[in-house]
């Protein structure tokens, strides 16, 4: 499962840069929502490849991060694009999706400390 989280963090790395190109050319993804959630992208990205590094020693709780960090990207990410270039609003599903990526850091912190 571990190369899972590699291969999930490579496709939204391949992802964050061709968001990052429409952000910087194409009409109506320039918005700061879009650069920040192109962002967001990014970052967890690479947590997903950490995490699948990691998961071997971390355990069940990596496991876990690398579930929230699918999730909440998925929700945060989807949220902003939805909003910013279709107009629907889905107003509560950013802020989970974020909470839930706070949540997976703290999962992989936990496993961090609990590895042998």
């Amino acid at each position: 499962m571990d190369r899972l989280w590699v291969f999930l963090g490579a496709v939204a790395g391949a992802l964050a840069v061709g968001a990052a190109a429409m952000t910087a050319h194409a009409p109506g993804w320039g918005s700061t929502a879009m650069r920040d959630a192109v962002q967001i992208l990014g970052w967890h990205a690479l947590a997903l490849v950490a995490t699948g590094i990691w998961a071997r020693r971390g355990g069940v709780l990596a496991h876990l991060a690398g579930i929230a960090f699918v999730c909440g990207t998925i929700m945060f990410v989807g949220a902003v694009y939805a909003s910013s270039l279709r107009g629907i609003r889905l107003d509560r599903v950013a802020p989970a999706g974020g909470i839930t990526l706070m949540v997976g850091w703290v999962l992989l912190a936990l496993s961090a400390l609990r590895a042998r």
